[in-house]
């Protein structure tokens, strides 16, 4: 199956959210009604990418989602980076494994946000290294369910 567009994934079930990190891919799922986005967890990358892989499909499975959202790190000018590249080389790797439905969504200024959001918090710095990465996650997440929620 190729990448499709937000509005065609399942109009039902609970979906993935991943942020493509350098060294850590953050997870995050939702509900089935897709009301609330949740951080799960931060899977390091290594130098293989099959146990990375094995891991999100474990998550995919175990929550019974019924489609990805990918992260795509896209410039403040709208352009594409080698951190896009990255993100689109990892959804590739995704669709080979398995036949399902991913989306990709803008996630500009995601940790930025979850980092601000932790901050505000009065989380500490240590605690922030730990979760920012599944926090980025769900804000991904939770703005790609707010869009299929209220389409422009």
């Amino acid at each position: 199956m190729p990448l499709v567009s937000l509005q065609n994934l399942p109009a039902r079930g609970p979906l993935l959210g991943l942020d493509p990190g350098a060294r850590v891919i953050g997870v995050a799922g939702c509900d089935a009604n897709r009301l609330i986005a949740t951080g799960l967890e931060g899977v390091l990358r290594g130098a293989k990418l099959a146990p990375v892989l094995d891991r999100i499909f474990a998550l995919y499975d175990q929550r019974q989602s019924v489609g990805l959202v990918l992260g795509l790190p896209v410039n403040m000018d709208g352009t594409e980076g080698p951190r896009a590249q990255s993100s689109r080389s990892l959804a590739r790797h995704l669709l080979a494994r398995r036949d399902i439905p991913l989306a990709l969504w803008d996630e500009r200024l995601s940790t930025a946000g979850a980092s601000r959001a932790l901050a505000e918090a009065e989380t500490s710095r240590a605690r922030r290294d730990q979760v920012i990465d599944k926090l980025a996650a769900a804000w991904i997440l939770q703005g790609a369910i707010d869009r299929l929620q209220n389409p422009p």
